[in-house]
């Protein structure tokens, strides 16, 4: 496995992050167990969760992926050996402390403490903002519109003052952002320096060969203030792992159950951009899923790649790209495919 410095942290987090999303929805705890057992062994010292899951978002599936983990802190006594992150929601579920602004004390301390009982432990190495609370540009929308009308929105320095009393509780070690945008990691960035708040490490956005718009204006940021990026989809929604190549749309796969919920990536421009970079993995002896991640693992600004699976025969192969260096030539013949045709699924 290879690691990388979260930040300026002391912490070495290894450069794939399991993904944890589909536990309670796609799969048992009896499987999740599985796929932690194996990851440990394969390497892998940092998980990712979120209270909000197991996705597609509902309330009665909503915690189940944090009270797995925590069941397996639990039998295997070694919370200290994983680098923990977990997230609260932003505002939306109403089942979710009645569905409104959420980044307020009273919010943030219950979903810490939420958290913390889940996961059977008494510290989060790195506690994030799920989405932002204001009108911005995330799950896939493009094209920045202000709302003069908006609703009121907790301030980034009101946020930063929050989370500063829980790190020095001990309750949690670092923070992070999802689904930001340059605007907003800029802020509380700032403010983290000039008011002596915590600074923000990192932060999870999408990232993966048909979605490659955090190069555009996030990545420098990552790359000059040391607040990497955790890249989450790196597959798009599995549709990098080829299975929907031809048309194929296997029993139990994502698109076939959410789908219609997703349709960014059932776009005729993301089928033809898959199909290409296909091409290019066959031509070169490497399988789509193991070329689209290993992309992923080599961009300076990553510092994890989250990959989620449900099985661990995929689960395998995603932690095997971890050995595979893509060339000057397939990064060249990947980056002609992206200029033809780019971003086909935000």
């Amino acid at each position: 496995m290879k690691f990388k410095k979260l930040s300026k942290t002391d912490i070495d987090v290894s450069l794939i992050c399991l993904g944890t999303m589909t536990w309670g929805e796609q799969n048992s705890q009896e499987e999740a167990f599985s796929q932690m057992n194996y990851s440990v062994d394969a390497g892998i010292n940092f998980f990712d969760t979120a209270e909000l899951y197991a996705v597609p978002p509902k309330a009665d599936t909503y915690t189940k992926t944090e009270t797995m983990i925590g069941n397996w802190f639990q039998e295997k006594k070694n919370r200290d050996q994983i680098i923990l992150a977990t997230k609260i929601s932003g505002p939306g579920p109403s089942w979710i402390r009645g569905g409104g602004k959420q980044y307020n004390e009273q919010s943030i301390s219950e979903a810490i403490e939420g958290s913390l009982k889940r996961l059977q432990t008494d510290y989060i190495d790195l506690y994030q903002l799920h989405w932002p609370e204001r009108t911005t540009n995330f799950f896939s929308k493009l094209g920045y519109k202000h709302d003069k009308k908006e609703d009121e929105w907790n301030s980034f320095e009101s946020i930063l003052t929050v989370l500063k009393k829980f790190v020095e509780q001990g309750k949690i070690r670092h923070i992070g952002l999802s689904n930001e945008t340059p605007y907003g990691l800029s802020k509380y960035l700032n403010l983290s320096e000039t008011l002596n708040l915590p600074r923000v490490v990192s932060v999870q956005n999408p990232y993966s060969l048909v979605n490659r718009t955090y190069e555009v204006g996030m990545a420098e940021i990552s790359i000059r203030d040391q607040a990497g990026l955790l890249a989450y989809s790196p597959l798009g929604f599995g549709v990098l792992s080829g299975k929907y190549l031809n048309n194929q749309m296997p029993e139990g796969s994502r698109l076939k159950l959410y789908g219609s919920s997703f349709p960014r990536y059932q776009g005729t421009r993301t089928s033809r951009a898959v199909e290409e970079y296909f091409l290019i993995a066959k031509k070169h002896n490497l399988s789509l899923t193991q070329m689209s991640l290993a992309f992923v693992n080599q961009q300076e600004f990553v510092t994890s790649n989250i990959i989620g699976a449900t099985t661990l025969d995929q689960l395998k192969e995603n932690i095997d790209s971890i050995n595979i260096d893509l060339s000057a030539e397939v990064l060249e013949e990947i980056n002609i495919i992206h200029n033809e045709n780019p971003n086909p699924a935000p």
